[in-house]
């Protein structure tokens, strides 16, 4: 066992980590901006560590402040959630640098798959769908405008370091291509520190699907189903649920078979997700692997009956897991709401500020994961989430019925919060009939 984990991260993933680590009898060490000094993360580690000002970039980010933490509360090992430094190679490698061990996987493992270009060429030679698009990344306009040529328009262009929908532009014509690529060359220096592009066929309106995976090493990789992240706001998930409402039996085998020899390809190790577009047809393509633990994996841990986060320790020990491939069942239905202090009806601005009144709700099957409690501070130097709520039922009609009943119950006062949106949304016929897809709220809205 680890002698001790530091969690480099906050918020809620913070606190689900260190719920982990007890159960594993695994000491935790929270760090935390000045901002965050009354979060629940703080309060339930083992020990706690400032590592400077609300800004990331003076905290969450800096690699020498996470080390010196780790170092002062003698952690051997660091466990990094998801954003900030989770897929940072560099930081894996400076953990190697200082003897401490990183739970997530190997650093050239993230080069590649960060690398979007490459990640695209990897999964080709693999056998995995991928689209038609560049193979390399592209140096101007005229390449990408050759290229949108041959393989037809609609093109999207991305950033090859990236995501989250930063430099990315859908092009529909030669006439738009060079604003198009310049505004994306350009949105990707500033958010990655790269301006490299690629380019490949755009699908329209199709469904967002991944599949959850833990390798082990040794090629050996677990599955556990697919997620169905069709309903986002400008690429970020809003609403995810497991199994797709969309993926028969067969289909499933395809897709699952397809990101399992993918991350065998890459001998990937610890938690990971594969991204892929699904068209009404039933074609998927690779989009791209999240080589960290996602924020929606407990609707996967619901229908899966599995801790992924215990999982993927044990896995970074190198210790069985307690799973084989032939026991992974999915059963029943779970979905997932991401409830944000935010104003949908002003196109979702954050609302950060004081939580004056909370309650969560309960009953049979729902789950929340929140930092959150009556009095604290949403401070407004980071994402808006508030909690993932949860709901779980034999079937997807009940999973929706207890979400909803979840989301009337639940109160959050002093703040405005995605909960009357959300309850509109299952509400929607298409949602409750599980015809989505990435439009829906673009047509939702209008």
């Amino acid at each position: 066992m680890f002698n001790k984990v530091l969690i480099a991260n906050r918020g809620e993933i913070a606190l689900r980590i260190i719920r982990a680590c007890q159960e594993l009898d695994i000491p935790t060490v929270a760090v935390y901006s000045t901002a965050d000094k009354d979060s629940l993360h703080v309060v339930f580690a083992d020990e706690s560590v400032c590592i400077g000002p609300p800004s990331s970039a003076q905290s969450y980010l800096r690699t020498q402040s996470l080390i010196a933490a780790a170092e002062v509360s003698g952690a051997d090992a660091i466990h990094p959630g998801y954003g900030f430094l989770a897929e940072s190679a560099d930081f894996v490698e400076v953990c190697a640098m200082h003897g401490i061990n990183f739970i997530g996987p190997k650093p050239e493992t993230m080069l590649l798959m960060g690398d979007k270009a490459a990640a695209r060429r990897t999964m080709k030679a693999a056998g995995v769908p991928v689209l038609p698009g560049s193979e390399e990344a592209l140096n101007d306009y005229q390449e990408a405008q050759k290229l949108a040529e041959d393989i037809g328009y609609p093109v999207i262009i991305k950033a090859s370091a990236g995501g989250g929908g930063r430099g990315m532009r859908v092009v529909r014509d030669a006439d738009t291509m060079e604003s198009n690529f310049e505004m994306a060359r350009a949105e990707a220096e500033s958010s990655f520190g790269s301006g490299d592009l690629y380019v490949e066929k755009f699908l329209e309106n199709p469904r967002h699907i991944e599949v959850q995976l833990l390798g082990l090493g040794d090629k050996n990789v677990l599955a556990f189903g697919e997620r169905d992240c069709s309903i986002q706001r400008r690429h970020q998930k809003l609403i995810e649920e497991s199994p797709s409402p969309a993926v028969t039996p067969e289909l499933r085998k395809k897709i699952v078979s397809a990101a399992v020899e993918g991350a065998k390809a890459v001998d990937y190790l610890s938690a990971g997700t594969m991204e892929f577009l699904l068209n009404p047809d039933g074609d998927f393509h690779f989009m791209e692997m999240n080589t960290r633990i996602q924020v929606e994996h407990p609707v996967t841990e619901m229908v899966a009956g599995v801790d992924l986060l215990k999982a993927q320790l044990l896995a970074a020990l190198g210790k069985p897991v307690g799973i084989t491939e032939g026991e992974i069942e999915l059963r029943g239905h779970a979905i997932e709401c991401r409830i944000n202090a935010e104003d949908p009806a002003r196109n979702f601005l954050p609302c950060p500020g004081d939580i004056n009144e909370l309650h969560f709700p309960g009953g049979p099957g729902v789950r929340v994961d929140s930092h959150v409690y009556a009095g604290y501070t949403i401070p407004p130097h980071y994402d808006s989430l508030i909690a993932k709520l949860i709901t779980y039922g034999k079937d997807r009609e009940e999973a929706i019925i207890r979400m909803k009943r979840a989301l009337s119950e639940m109160v959050v006062e002093g703040v405005e919060t995605t909960i009357p949106f959300h309850l509109k949304v299952l509400d929607h016929p298409d949602f409750i009939a599980g015809n989505v897809d990435t439009s829906f709220l673009t047509q939702f809205a209008g």
